[in-house]
């Protein structure tokens, strides 16, 4: 799996994407882009971290995230069954006609109080979800529609709470982000051989402590520990496709396999011939 830097590509002449489904619940995956993004997750529990936001759900939870506010996917950590869609909107999607029209008004407004970032609740919460569900199900058309009434349900909806006081400023400049796009695209090419701090500094033009806080600012992880969790990915689909635990551990860059078993229960939950025999 590779690692993207959310620069989502949306089907030719759409101004949405729906995912339904994606499955990142080993993978911590703090990230940003320009889309609005609509999350819908059912699961016993989990964890909801968003802009400054850290919180938990029960059962269900329901977000709309403003552009470029970063967040980590919603299934982070979670070991029990679970559904998610994410519908994701191009940000220029108010920037034509439909900025102007009077039936889109309490729309618009919603997209500006997503700056807040909004959580929804009760019906609300339970319909629009089952609506998100079906949504990817109808014509192309007809999920345009359906996605316009969605939204305008959400926009008239009392059932809702700001996880931000103020409008969330991200403060992650493009510099910042081209230079990220760096990391992750040399770490895909690179995550089968050994890969140090120096290496990336030099990357990055940056001082070996000055990579270190960069790369923790933006991930919320230390490189060594976000390079583990690509490496134990891999190593999963290895594993699936029959490779023993000894390949797959060194085929995936680590140098230990005792090490490689430790990370690999850390990340999954359970050592890799445990995962195998799954």
């Amino acid at each position: 799996m590779k690692i993207v830097f959310e620069d989502i590509k949306r089907l030719a002449g759409s101004s949405f994407r729906i995912l339904v489904n994606p499955k990142l619940n080993d993978f911590y995956y703090w990230h940003f882009h320009p889309e609005f993004e609509l999350t819908f997750i059912e699961a016993s529990q989990g964890s909801r971290r968003v802009g400054n936001h850290v919180g938990q759900f029960e059962g269900s939870d329901l977000v709309f995230i403003g552009s470029n506010i970063p967040h980590l996917n919603f299934d982070y950590g979670i070991r029990t069954e679970y559904e998610k869609v994410v519908l994701q909107i191009n940000a220029d999607f108010f920037k034509n006609d439909f900025a102007s029209t009077p039936e889109l008004k309490a729309i618009h407004q919603l997209f500006e109080n997503s700056k807040k970032v909004i959580c929804f609740h009760g019906n609300t919460k339970s319909t629009i979800g089952k609506q998100l569900k079906a949504i990817h199900l109808l014509p192309h058309f007809e999920q345009f529609i359906a996605v316009l009434s969605l939204f305008q349900s959400l926009a008239t909806s009392q059932e809702m709470t700001f996880l931000h006081e103020k409008p969330f400023e991200n403060f992650y400049n493009n510099k910042e982000q081209s230079r990220l796009k760096i990391v992750y695209k040399f770490i895909e090419s690179n995550y089968q051989r050994t890969i140090s701090i120096d290496e990336m500094a030099q990357l990055t033009h940056l001082s070996k402590a000055a990579f270190c806080r960069y790369f923790k600012k933006m991930t919320r992880l230390t490189f060594i520990e976000f390079l583990n969790q690509y490496r134990i990915e891999q190593a999963k689909l290895l594993l699936k496709e029959d490779k023993n635990v000894t390949e797959t551990c060194y085929e995936c860059g680590f140098e230990s396999l005792s090490y490689f078993n430790r990370i690999f229960k850390k990340v999954v939950g359970e050592n890799p011939l445990e995962f195998k025999k799954k």
